[in-house]
């Protein structure tokens, strides 16, 4: 069984991230297996990913969106992909911190 979660923190903001879509892609594929919106703690309601298979991810945040909701401008970041590959039966956790110009992600736990 493999889990994936994720939360998104706004640093511009100095909030979580609350509302941000999110979108969770197979390796290869076109359409996505997952999608979620984050909610006033800045993390999906559930995983991602439960009880899945390892292999290659892509989760899609929507930031220039979220900004944009909020009134801020977000004239560089669109869209920011985090590409992962997951072991099989491990849990893994992908926090986002964002601004309008950058971004930096970590495995949590």
């Amino acid at each position: 069984m493999t889990t994936l979660s994720t939360h998104v923190l706004d640093q511009h903001g100095g909030l979580p991230a609350a509302g941000l879509h999110i979108d969770l892609y197979a390796h290869g594929a076109t359409t996505p297996c997952a999608r979620g919106v984050t909610n006033d703690d800045g993390r999906l309601d559930a995983p991602l990913l439960e009880d899945g298979e390892g292999g290659q991810y892509t989760l899609n945040f929507h930031v220039r969106d979220y900004f944009l909701a909020r009134g801020v401008d977000s004239p560089f970041l669109d869209q920011v992909p985090v590409t992962v590959t997951l072991a099989n039966a491990q849990c893994y956790h992908v926090p986002l911190l964002i601004t309008p110009w950058g971004y930096s992600t970590y495995r949590g736990s």
